[in-house]
């Protein structure tokens, strides 16, 4: 049965931007105090706290003590997410069960990446010479791998997939804290003539590193009340899987982990997939955004071409697709991109989605990703109903 009596009592976003010249700290600052002042709540009452991991930042072990220290914070619980897109609703999942066993009343999950400003990353996988190999030049070149693969099983028309480009591209027209140079319609024929970056990847099926900030509140329901919080959302179902089928030498790639805890997140929320109001999924590449779709059940897996092509995802349509226009149109603010959508999905069932608001919605189903190792499917899938 689920539960609902944990909510998110607030969001913050800073705009999305290209070489900022900030710092993770520097960003982290402004969506902070932005959160306090849309909630009215003061600093100090603030005693969780849940830190996504940063690109810019290198590979600091003590990244979320440091940002207690720049931003005058006094935890009594404290979370470090290093599952990268899946960071955002992980650290929402997981204030919710500090605050249930009384280890704060208080938390913020807050993620923030400047990786266009300062690139610092090392994986250091423990075999990097099979998981992140010299000369495949990232996460587009793995994409294109894992994109050649559904090809040869499923058969994929590219209008498809420019179709789910379009319609997010035309949703961030609405978006004022998407990165300006986005924000410009974009057709079929532009779409299709765009250069191939990782064959059969396409530039505009990528995302672009940016810089950006995201913040939420999370408390018991109670204490949203006695704090005079009325506008609140509610989380009622969470699911996560790292390492899908990790047992195998030789999985599916095209198998990822929504398969694997689709059907559990939507027992829990008793909802089908025809119940959803909008779709606000993790796409750092639109093949991922098609995958998604079949695996949540919207349609048979090996059908997302079809089912893309004859649905009507608008944010007035029958699946309304990232509203804000996702990271693919909205930029990608590094690690802090798993908040992206959260964001949007939260705004939304607050009704502050202005010209791009989904009418009557009353619920989202929003989800992360988290790294793609070489010639595997990503590594950490993460997926949140929320209602109002």
């Amino acid at each position: 049965m689920k539960k609902r009596d944990i909510v998110i009592a607030g969001y913050a976003e800073t705009p999305i931007d290209f070489k900022t010249g900030r710092s993770a700290y520097d960003l982290a600052g402004e969506a902070l105090s932005q959160l306090l002042e849309r909630t009215g709540i003061d600093k100090d009452m603030i005693d969780g706290l849940s830190v996504t991991t940063a690109l810019s930042e290198g590979s600091n072990p003590f990244y979320a003590v440091y940002m207690c220290e720049a931003l005058g914070l006094t935890p009594t619980w404290l979370n470090l997410g290093g599952m990268g897109g899946c960071s955002a609703t992980g650290g929402v999942a997981r204030a919710m069960s500090a605050i249930r066993d009384g280890m704060c009343e208080v938390a913020v999950v807050l993620s923030s990446d400047a990786p266009s400003t300062d690139w610092r990353a090392n994986y250091g996988a423990f075999r990097g010479e099979f998981q992140d190999p010299p000369g495949v030049q990232g996460p587009p070149a793995t994409f294109g791998l894992l994109m050649s693969r559904y090809i040869h099983q499923y058969g994929l028309n590219p209008e498809a997939l420019g179709k789910i480009a379009i319609t997010q591209r035309n949703h961030v027209l609405h978006n004022e804290n998407a990165y300006k140079k986005f924000k410009k319609p974009l057709s079929m024929e532009e779409y299709l003539a765009s250069r191939v970056v990782a064959d059969p990847l396409r530039l505009l099926d990528s995302v672009m590193f940016c810089d950006g900030a995201n913040a939420f509140l999370v408390m018991s329901e109670k204490k949203a009340q006695q704090l005079g919080i009325n506008k609140v959302v509610y989380p009622v179902a969470f699911g996560e899987v790292t390492n899908i089928n990790g047992n195998s030498s030789t999985p599916d790639i095209t198998e990822t982990g929504f398969h694997r805890i689709a059907p559990a997140l939507f027992d829990k929320a008793g909802y089908k997939p025809r119940d959803i109001d909008m779709f606000q999924p993790y796409d750092d590449f639109t093949i991922a955004v098609m995958m998604q779709f079949e695996a949540f059940g919207f349609c048979e897996r090996g059908q997302g071409s079809e089912f893309t092509l004859r649905t009507d995802l608008s944010h007035t349509g029958e699946l309304p697709l990232n509203t804000g226009g996702g990271q693919i149109s909205a930029g990608q603010p590094g690690l802090a991109s798993g908040g992206l959508n959260l964001a949007e999905a939260v705004r939304q069932l607050f009704r502050e989605g202005g010209e791009r608001q989904v009418p009557d919605a009353r619920n989202a189903l929003v989800t992360g990703i988290g790294v793609i190792p070489y010639a595997k499917n990503w590594g950490t899938s993460s997926a949140m109903i929320l209602e109002v």
